[in-house]
């Protein structure tokens, strides 16, 4: 049986110049109107070098290969999001809960802003969903939930805490992403956020009261 060759998805160089950054820039910008408007399918390196005005030869000094540059958008993605979310679980300035209902209200409003381009990256998804890269991605996600759970409820057995943690990243990612897909508007969203925090709240809530009476 022939061995699977994994897709390359890691950049090919990083720019060190400020033209260099401006470039990639450019390019990045190029592939995300691409992907919107045409979808990943019809994505390709040549549509998105002649949108941003460049030479294939250009784009490929900085991204190997479609996939390369897809992964760029949703590593980006990502980056912005949970930089969001790790800044307001990590404010000790409100208390736990109060950080909870923040962050999934800010997690779901910032899944339907990029609601059309995760669309589009999904289609694409098979391309590097069990990367290393993507992994890693997910791993930031888990610790940063792990901790914060750690914090709300430390007098609950550890396999509990970690179930909870599971719990609440898994379903607050199917939930927002299920209700932005269908277009909802601002309103309808932060009806599903607000009503998924009071649930999340709840039951972390339950969990310290059986903590508590053993």
């Amino acid at each position: 049986m022939a061995k699977r060759t994994r897709t390359v998805i890691s950049p090919r160089k990083a720019p060190s110049q400020a033209r260099s950054s401006q470039l990639v820039d450019a390019i990045v910008e190029a592939a995300i109107r691409v992907l919107i408007r045409q979808g990943a399918r019809r994505f390709t390196t040549v549509r998105v070098a002649e949108e941003a005005g460049v030479s294939v030869g250009s784009l490929y000094q900085y991204f190997p290969n479609k996939a390369a540059l897809l992964f760029r958008l949703q590593a980006d993605e990502w980056n912005e999001t949970w930089s969001v979310l790790e800044q307001i679980l990590s404010d000790r300035r409100y208390a736990p809960l109060d950080r909870l209902r923040r962050v999934v209200l800010a997690f779901f409003r910032s899944e339907r802003q990029e609601a059309a381009l995760r669309v589009a990256l999904d289609d694409a998804g098979a391309l590097f969903r069990d990367a290393p890269e993507a992994r890693a991605h997910l791993t930031r996600a888990t610790r940063t939930v792990r901790d914060f759970i750690d914090e709300a409820i430390p007098g609950v057995p550890t396999a509990q805490r970690t179930f909870a943690a599971d719990f609440l990243l898994t379903s607050m990612s199917a939930v927002a992403e299920k209700i932005t897909e269908q277009g909802r508007s601002r309103a309808d969203v932060d009806t599903w956020a607000r009503a998924s925090a009071e649930m999340y709240c709840r039951y972390l809530d339950s969990l310290n009261a059986e903590a508590a009476r053993q």
